[in-house]
């Protein structure tokens, strides 16, 4: 059966037997490419990464309009967003992501913007955890974000409702993440170099061929926008709505728990 043929349940790299084996082994493939992760974010989208995260925060603003917003920022790599957020907004932010090399990248990072040189923003606070279990009470924050995380989940359906678990009534999701072009001039060049020249750049610089075959299968197997806004309002969301970007390989959707 073609792989692509129907959005997946859940990531499943290569050999991965069940939801828990699925999350072992990208925890590991990340843990792993985390020394030049944000090198090759930015090499290999041509920094068009930076645009994308900014463009999402920008389009967040509203919601940064209440007092003493609490935003959670899941499968955080190195901090990017929620960092993005904390000097847009002065905001207090969460980050959150199992793989541990990730987050002290992300403490790294963010340390650096409270020296006394600089303004000081409100400190991010960094855990590790799952985001299928995540260690927060219910109803705890007005904004759950994740930039091109969510594809990683084991389970998409369980993600979903956990974040809606941990928001607040009128709190807001956002998702931005990877998408499949139509097949078009440009879609045909995009996956010739998704598939063909970034996973050999990726495994130059990092040392890791694996993470970087992965990346295009997981966004090949990945929900079509449409599909991911039909699953989020099955789930629970109101007011769901996508936009599409650059050329519609990026789309960043939204929605309110009611």
């Amino acid at each position: 059966m073609d792989e692509t043929a129907a959005p997946a349940k859940g990531t499943r790299p290569e050999g991965a037997i069940s939801d828990a084996d699925a999350s072992r082994k990208v925890r590991e493939m990340f843990t792993q490419i985390a020394p030049r992760y944000d090198l090759l974010n930015h090499l290999l989208s041509f920094e068009l990464d930076r645009l994308w995260r900014a463009r999402a925060a920008k389009r967040l603003k509203p919601v940064f309009a209440r007092a003493e917003t609490r935003i959670l920022d899941l499968c955080c790599g190195t901090g990017d967003l929620a960092i993005e957020f904390n000097c847009r907004y002065r905001t207090r932010a969460v980050g959150v992501d199992f793989a541990h090399s990730m987050l002290v990248r992300a403490v790294e990072k963010s340390s650096r913007l409270h020296s006394p040189d600089l303004v000081q923003l409100r400190p991010i606070r960094f855990v590790e955890a799952d985001a299928l279990v995540l260690p927060f009470a219910d109803t705890s924050f007005d904004l759950v974000t994740s930039a091109f995380g969510f594809r990683n989940l084991s389970n998409y359906e369980t993600g979903l409702r956990e974040i809606l678990r941990v928001l607040k009534p009128g709190g807001t999701i956002a998702i931005l993440e990877f998408a499949e072009p139509p097949a078009s001039f440009w879609g045909d060049f995009y996956r010739w170099y998704f598939c063909k020249i970034l996973p050999k750049i990726g495994a130059i610089v990092s040392g890791h061929q694996s993470a970087y075959t992965y990346l295009p299968k997981s966004v090949a197997r990945f929900f079509r926008p449409p599909e991911l806004a039909a699953l989020m309002s099955s789930v629970g969301y109101s007011s769901v709505e996508f936009q599409e970007w650059t050329l519609r390989t990026v789309a960043f959707h939204t929605a309110v728990r009611a």
